[in-house]
């Protein structure tokens, strides 16, 4: 009797392992069904056009979330949320393990079009933006919830940023102080950007495209 309950315990400890690992995703699938989203993330997630995002080394939990908000409408862009229509509950796990497991490129140093302000001179204060905040302007600093390096916070779904395209962060930023971009919980990142000047938002997503 004894050894049957061993061997039980054994059995119910590998389902339950099983479940995980399938709830994770797998990779290898997910290699395969992220080949329609090769031309513009890239073939391992570190898309080459600065307005699409890199999608590599994002937490699963943030990709899922986000392709899960394309699907059922709550966020909107013509080309994803055609994708994701497509895409099973199961597809939309095993990508975003996949997208996980790879390493994000590094950017080179933006160039900046005019002579108004050097471009260290505006990483710098992406710099102090990024980890201090305005008080003056009540602007919350990044480091809150994206971490000292830009790691994000994977628990929470809250996204790494380090090495993101600059132009792409400009444009998300923009997209939620507007309120384009709003499907975020309590719509805490519209509170936050509406606050910030063009200057800032320009300086910050500077700062993070160069985090490592």
């Amino acid at each position: 009797m004894k050894k049957k309950l061993q061997i039980l315990s054994i059995s119910l400890a590998l389902a339950s392992a099983t479940s995980i690992l399938h709830a994770e995703g797998n990779i290898n699938a997910g290699k395969q069904k992220s080949a329609s989203c090769t031309s513009c993330h890239g073939d391992d997630g570190n898309s080459t056009v600065a307005t699409f995002p890199k999608l590599a080394q994002q937490h699963s939990s943030y990709l899922e979330k986000q392709l899960h908000a394309f699907k059922d409408g709550s966020r909107s862009d013509p080309m994803m949320s055609a994708m994701a229509q497509a895409l099973t509950n199961e597809d939309i796990t095993d990508i975003s393990a996949y997208y996980a497991t790879q390493k994000i490129s590094e950017n080179t140093l933006p160039v900046q079009e005019s002579d108004d302000k050097d471009v260290q001179a505006i990483i710098a204060q992406g710099s102090d933006l990024y980890r201090n905040g305005d008080i003056k302007s009540e602007v919350s600093a990044c480091i809150a919830c994206h971490g000292p390096f830009g790691e994000g916070n994977k628990p929470a779904s809250f996204p790494a940023l380090k090495s993101q395209h600059a132009d792409y962060l400009i444009k998300t930023l923009t997209d939620f102080k507007s309120g384009a971009r709003s499907n975020n919980p309590e719509n805490v990142m519209h509170m936050i950007a509406k606050k910030m000047t063009d200057a800032e938002i320009k300086a910050v997503s500077y700062r993070i495209s160069m985090m490592k």
